[in-house]
């Protein structure tokens, strides 16, 4: 089974169990690797506003879900029980999108990092990682805004 494959199905029973509100929004793994994932919401009327853009609140779980997937990916991989949150969030919003929207993490290794260091020393581990939110069929890569979220991450071995 192909990886998206499987993390999709993850994903979806992960929301169906614990966040419905994600699964409200439909989203999609485009792309996921030991480094990045790209994560995708449909421009529809669960996610439009009253000005047919993105709404607010779909961009933030989108946010939320790049910015933190890789660490329920990661934990699970190395059998290991990981509880994350985040802590503060910072966006800037810089152009409409009025279609689906793309949201990427490239924080694979840092997450890898606080996986570790919260092992080793027992403690809850914080650190910022940052999403791009962009409308390929639109705009290409331009972005459409910007998050920066602290995730605060507490590992333990099974």
């Amino acid at each position: 089974m192909k990886l998206t494959t499987k993390a999709n199905w993850g994903l979806k029973l992960f929301a169906w169990r614990y966040i419905p509100l994600i699964g409200f929004c439909s989203p999609r793994i485009e792309r996921m690797d030991e480094d990045s994932l790209e994560v995708s919401i449909p421009h529809t009327w669960r996610t439009k506003n009253h000005l047919g853009s993105v709404y607010f609140g779909a961009l933030a779980i989108g946010a939320d879900l790049a910015g933190a997937f890789l660490v329920f990916h990661k934990a699970k991989a190395r059998g290991v029980n990981a509880n994350f949150a985040f802590k503060d969030v910072q966006g800037e919003f810089l152009m409409r999108p009025e279609a689906r929207v793309h949201f990427v993490s490239n924080d694979g290794a840092l997450i890898d990092q606080m996986l570790d260091e919260s092992i080793v020393s027992g403690q809850r581990i914080n650190r910022t990682v940052s999403v791009v939110v962009t409308c390929p069929t639109l705009h290409g890569d331009t972005p459409m805004a910007t998050f920066r979220l602290t995730l605060s991450v507490k590992a333990k071995p099974r």
